[in-house]
């Protein structure tokens, strides 16, 4: 049986759980993450409500022990790990110039969506290599793009500070551009040990009230591309960035 975590798992019509069910219903044995037990709990029994052998994991991406004891679990239960989905994330809804931005705030976001996310890959990389066939999928953005027509940094105009038409690019979009540039370094670091990692940006999706009236699209449309990055065969692309499993500009 194929195995797969997913981090950041905290609300049923989040990008996470949708993932989780369509790699459960794949057949892989699943494992969702989220900084309140009791969510991700409560999460993995709807997965099982479907048949899906789902468990739950407190993971914390700003806790680092917390992180160590969700890897020791694993590790102690199973012998490999298949999938890694590193899908937690953190975007605060303050903006700021540079000149006005809190630096405890950018520390966390930071802390969560970079290193946190890289101390996660170093903790379970283990039992990736254990697999033989090792996917990492890094939930990113085009914002963290250059030139994605979309979202891409020299093109969304970011937030809106004043009534005078003042916009912002937001803290969020450079921790992407970030994790754009880890995954290449993931994707170098880990070829000799056949894990394949890529990042996907999943597009403007429906996951909170009210984003389908603002185009947001279905979830499950929007999943279509992580669960492909996931289930790449051995001579698949590694240390690139896609959404609909296409190519995205750095």
């Amino acid at each position: 049986m194929k195995i797969a975590l997913i981090t950041g798992v905290s609300r049923k019509e989040g990008i996470g759980y949708a993932t989780a069910e369509q790699l459960g219903l794949q057949g892989f044995r699943i494992i969702v993450a989220a900084r309140q037990l009791n969510q991700a709990e409560a999460l993995a029994q709807d997965l099982s409500k479907l048949g899906i052998d789902a468990s739950a994991l407190h993971m914390d991406l700003l806790d680092r022990d917390s992180i160590r004891i969700a890897a020791k679990h694993v590790k102690e239960e199973f012998p490999k790990l298949d999938v890694l989905i590193n899908n937690a994330s953190l975007m605060l809804s303050s903006s700021a110039t540079v000149q006005e931005k809190d630096m405890d705030e950018l520390n966390r976001e930071f802390e969560t969506n970079i290193t946190g996310t890289w101390y996660v890959t170093q903790q379970f990389y283990p039992l990736l290599v254990a697999s033989g066939h090792g996917r990492i999928v890094n939930i990113s953005s085009g914002a963290g793009s250059y030139a994605d027509p979309d979202f891409g940094i020299i093109n969304f105009p970011g937030f809106r500070l004043s009534e005078l038409g003042l916009y912002t690019l937001g803290a969020y979009a450079l921790t992407k551009l970030a994790l754009n540039g880890l995954t290449i370094k993931m994707g170098k670091d880990f070829k000799a040990d056949h894990v394949l990692v890529n990042a996907v940006c999943p597009g403007f999706t429906a996951t909170r009230p009210g984003f389908d009236a603002i185009g947001g699209r279905p979830v499950s449309e929007s999943v279509d591309g992580i669960i492909w990055a996931a289930t790449l065969p051995d001579d698949g692309p590694t240390g690139q960035f896609f959404r609909d499993r296409k190519p995205l500009p750095w």
